[in-house]
């Protein structure tokens, strides 16, 4: 019996922790061009550092560091990058 609740508590504890792992950041399936009359910016990255998605000219999320422009997903995903871009630059 103490075994099974150990065991329990054990797998609740993982699963818990893995799921923290995982971005909060719903994709679409294609990212469609936005309305507006964005200009279209050469990024230092080719992909998202925070969830490797594919980065396109048009995006709105961006933030610059070290002089150079990086292109994001979504807010989080920037946001994300913000709190220690050191670590998603030598990606």
């Amino acid at each position: 019996m103490k075994s099974k609740i150990l065991l329990t508590a054990f797998l609740s504890v993982s699963l818990l922790a893995c799921a923290q792992e995982t971005p909060k950041v719903k994709h679409k399936k294609k990212n469609t061009p936005t309305k507006t009359t964005a200009q279209k910016v050469k990024f230092a990255n080719s992909v998202d550092p925070i969830c490797n998605m594919p980065t396109e000219a048009d995006m709105k999320h961006t933030a610059i560091y070290k002089g150079k422009t990086y292109g994001f997903c979504s807010a989080y995903c920037k946001d994300e990058f913000k709190k220690n871009p050191e670590k998603y630059v030598q990606k």
